[in-house]
């Protein structure tokens, strides 16, 4: 007895409906753990603009179906530490909070002048003064925001916590797998240099972290994710 396609169809989708999985919507995938996910934070995003690929169901990449805040519950190993973090989280908030006072003063200063109880030179040196605070907040969250003040590695060895400041001087977590991470060898640095890369296989973007400016708390479990340490 023949059946029709659409019924072969349905009969699958009932059987095997972990096959074919539709793709969540955009208000929840924000929720959701992938390697090639975008993790959303105010400035330029850190990890975007990766390609979006399938992951076969037997790749350390079906790791999309765990939920973030499983990976957040599970026990993690500090392996490096940056100690320095707090300087940069310190530096980021003087930053914020320079450009927030100059952003404040600058309308009075514009509205004094319109009245003639400020002098052209003055509302120069206040504009001078507005522009260089906001070029350096960018310059300064642009670089701090990449720089990584710890890393955790979990029981299994499968999920790597990389903690890094965001646009507002706060603790950001990014959960990546382990297998998406490049090792040293991989991104062409020398254990000895001052400053490492710490990429993925399936996105461009880069963090920076220093073993020599650092402290490498765990070497086991950090040479498991970025490979010997030795020269």
């Amino acid at each position: 007895m023949l059946r029709s396609p659409r019924l072969i169809r349905v009969t699958l989708s009932l059987v095997a409906p972990g096959i074919r999985c539709r793709r969540p919507s955009r208000r929840v995938q924000p929720f959701f753990f992938h390697p090639h996910t975008r993790t959303r934070i105010n400035g330029p995003p850190l990890w975007a603009g990766c390609p979006a690929k399938r992951p076969s169901l037997h790749s350390p990449q079906h790791q999309a179906l765990i939920p973030c805040s499983d990976l957040a519950s599970r026990k993690y190993t500090l392996i490096y530490a940056f100690p320095a973090i707090r300087g940069l989280r310190a530096l980021s908030r003087l930053k914020l909070a320079q450009t927030g006072i100059t952003g404040v003063l600058l309308p009075a200063v514009y509205y004094f002048y319109l009245q003639g109880q400020a002098s052209f030179s003055l509302l120069s040196y206040t504009t001078g003064i507005a522009a260089f605070a906001g070029i350096m907040l960018y310059t300064i969250s642009y670089y701090v925001r990449r720089v990584v003040g710890m890393m955790y590695l979990d029981h299994t060895h499968t999920t790597l916590k990389v903690a890094h400041l965001s646009f507002w001087g706060l603790r950001r977590d990014v959960y990546l797998p382990v297998s998406d991470v490049m090792t040293l060898g991989d991104t062409g640095d020398s254990p000895g240099e001052v400053i490492l890369k710490l990429k993925r296989y399936s996105c461009s973007d880069t963090l920076y972290f220093s073993t020599r400016l650092g402290r490498v708390l765990d070497k086991n479990g950090f040479e498991k994710v970025f490979g010997t340490l030795s020269r």
